[in-house]
């Protein structure tokens, strides 16, 4: 083998969980890393439509926007969830447009109240949040902000005055107050967006989007979905 080519190789990410179902077709997808709520519903759902279908799901929790750029290049074979529109800037990207679950984002605060009027009703604040959620940093430019790999360090850096607040997923903030036990933390209303989030694949797996579709659709009529959400977040 030439040396540049077993570099190449080399500096490629290793991925074993591709390894764990031997003769049984592995789907390898990126996801953010750390864990929360929102992303165990969307791989308990995943990984049962993909079992239907005779696949193994392997979930590679990767850092900000590495996730989406691995998979757009075909390093992964897909996207755990975005929201709707992914494909418009990642051309590579063929969404499954059947919505896994709602993402709510919302404002959590440790002594610092305001009403809470949009977007720009943040900009007095420095804001936490999660590196690689597109909706946050494309409604934040221009503001005082600190990216952190995962929420857990976003409440940390708050708790600590680093931040005046921390701007995520509902599910997922709350699962660190809880987990944090940061009961002088709460939720500002109204939400600052609510919206369905969606499975990507690479175009490569074109033909398993309407295969992938159809058991998607089949495990909400059933109401297997709605039993994974109240499994994972009861209340929810």
């Amino acid at each position: 083998m030439r040396r540049s080519t077993f570099l190449r190789l080399a500096l490629l990410p290793w991925f074993p969980a591709a390894y764990t179902a031997p003769g049984k077709p592995v789907v390898n997808v990126s996801t953010l890393l750390g864990a929360d709520p929102a992303t165990e519903i969307a791989e308990q759902v995943l990984r049962e439509a993909y079992n239907r279908l005779g696949y193994e799901l392997a979930v590679h929790r990767l850092p900000g926007e590495r996730t989406l750029i691995y998979a757009n290049e075909g390093r992964m074979d897909g996207e755990l969830y975005r929201k709707l529109g992914m494909d418009q800037a990642y051309g590579n990207l063929l969404i499954v447009p059947v919505p896994l679950l709602t993402y709510e984002i919302v404002v959590f605060t440790h002594g610092t109240n305001f009403i809470v009027h949009g977007w720009e009703s943040l900009r007095p604040f420095t804001i936490g949040h999660v590196r690689g959620i597109k909706i946050v940093q494309e409604n934040t430019i221009g503001m005082r902000t600190e990216a952190v790999p995962t929420m857990t360090q976003a409440f940390q850096k708050m708790m600590v005055g680093r931040t005046d607040i921390v701007v995520g997923n509902r599910l997922s903030g709350m699962a660190v107050v809880k987990m944090l036990k940061l009961d002088e933390v709460h939720v500002l209303s109204p939400p600052l967006a609510s919206f369905p989030v969606y499975h990507y694949l690479h175009k490569k797996h074109e033909e398993l989007v309407p295969r992938l579709s159809s058991v998607l659709r089949q495990m909400r009529a059933e109401k297997a979905i709605e039993a994974i959400q109240q499994r994972v977040a009861p209340g929810s």
